[in-house]
């Protein structure tokens, strides 16, 4: 909301449509996860999403406005966002969220996303990596994170290792890396040097942007959370079919990169990723814009 300007107040008709169909696309997102749930099966690729994440497709399909909207009660009463935290009912009966109230309790946090969001996104995407961090997290190594085979077996995955230089930025991949993988990493990323490593190239960077988005809470408009959530999804896609494991029973050909077509066919898959989270993080910093204009009250 630009400085000076009140807030947009969405009568009835305006915003239940849109809680509504937020409600109906977070649930074909995660119709899978809740079926398989209810069977007790496991995912090898999808359930990272709620599990790494930690979240619940209830908590998904909850709709926030975003700040510096209202919502007006109708005819059965006020929406049901009057009874959430940091939601506050104004004089006139509107239902918004109260920025101040959520930056006291978590401005720190929504201070950090901002931040590193912006410096990741100011940086040239690095596509010189071709996910070799799965191969990483595998190597020399007799017990693996997933139930799949490896496609060129133990031998042949540690011999791809060994061909190539490991360039991985991120810190929540490298950390998984195995000790025999991690000296072979050009950089020796830490927690402390998570904002000046970070680039729109990684996809696990991009992948966090869900995880931004939903540090950001009610900050993040519902869409926002969405298109991080199926951004994540699909980057989560390419991440496992690049991988070294066979991902074919669950209908996926590999991307080869321990090929030349292979890695061409990675590195456009993402360069198109990095363009479309860099468009992410401009919407995510604009969510977070809150935390600049409430250092000014």
């Amino acid at each position: 909301m630009p400085p000076g300007a009140g807030p947009t107040v969405l009568e009835p008709a305006a915003w239940q449509p849109l809680a509504d169909a937020h409600a109906a696309r977070a649930d074909a997102f995660t119709v899978g996860h809740r079926e398989r749930r209810s069977r007790h099966e496991r995912h090898a690729i999808e359930d990272f999403l709620y599990e790494y994440y930690p979240t619940r497709p209830a908590q998904l399909r909850r709709w926030h406005p975003g700040a510096g909207v209202r919502l007006a009660p109708g005819p059965d009463g006020p929406p049901p966002h009057a009874g959430w935290r940091w939601y506050r009912t104004h004089d006139d009966g509107t239902v918004g969220l109260d920025v101040e109230a959520f930056l006291a309790d978590r401005g720190e946090g929504v201070r950090f996303v901002a931040d590193l969001v912006a410096r990741t996104g100011a940086r040239p995407a690095a596509t010189g990596c071709f996910g070799l961090h799965e191969w990483a997290m595998v190597y020399r190594q007799g017990e693996h994170r997933h139930p799949l085979p490896l496609r060129l077996g133990q031998d042949g995955t540690d011999a791809v290792v060994e061909a190539h230089r490991i360039r991985c930025t991120h810190i929540d991949a490298f950390r998984f890396f195995t000790p025999a993988a991690a000296p072979r990493n050009t950089l020796q990323p830490t927690r402390a040097t998570q904002p000046a490593l970070e680039q729109p190239g990684c996809l696990h960077a991009n992948m966090d942007l869900y995880k931004w988005a939903l540090k950001l809470g009610p900050l993040a408009p519902g869409d926002l959370l969405l298109d991080a959530f199926d951004l994540a999804r699909r980057i989560r896609v390419l991440d496992m079919r690049a991988s070294p494991y066979d991902c074919t029973t669950y209908g996926l050909a590999p991307v080869e990169i321990d090929t030349p077509d292979g890695k061409a066919e990675y590195v456009a898959a993402q360069r198109a990723f990095a363009a479309e989270s860099q468009a992410l993080r401009t919407r995510l910093l604009r969510a977070s814009g809150a935390v600049s204009a409430s250092r000014g009250r």
